[in-house]
């Protein structure tokens, strides 16, 4: 009986760590890659504002290549911006149209975002469950049987 509890408890414990665990550090992965994209999609919002606010026709700035390699590159005209609206396409936008495409986009990923986050609460909820079962069959392996009584 001893040694079927410990396998039992061995199990739910594999349960948490190998599954639970993992699921919940995934989909917090998965949030957190939202999140980095909300980031980008406001820092390109804001970059369109400073272009807005100081009427700047051409520019010069810095470009990620990739791996932070940075190339300086000329902008001669600052009417119309690429943004990439997902799935490896990019649409050539105003700078008006591709701010209202940030907000859209925003809203849409906070959403995803917000699935993400109720789907990690449920899991941890799903350990604090299981480890709190398996403290209760602790404390029951611990408690001394019946006693009989000599009468």
């Amino acid at each position: 009986m001893e040694n079927e509890i410990q396998q039992k408890l061995a199990r739910y414990e594999s349960f948490v760590n190998e599954g639970l665990r993992k699921d919940l550090k995934d989909t917090l992965d998965a949030r957190d890659a939202i999140y980095d994209q909300i980031s980008e999609y406001l820092k390109l919002a804001k970059d369109i504002e400073v272009i807005k606010d100081n009427g700047l026709k051409e520019m010069k700035t810095q470009v990620d290549l990739g791996s932070n390699f940075y190339v300086q590159a000329k902008i001669p005209d600052t009417k119309h911006i690429f943004v990439n609206v997902g799935f490896g396409f990019h649409a050539e936008l105003t700078l008006d149209e591709a701010l209202e495409f940030i907000k859209k986009k925003e809203v849409h990923l906070q959403k995803k975002a917000q699935v993400f986050t109720e789907k990690a609460s449920q899991i941890r909820a799903h350990i604090k469950l299981v480890l709190e079962a398996m403290a209760e069959i602790m404390k029951l392996d611990r408690k001394p049987g019946p006693r009989s009584l000599n009468v």
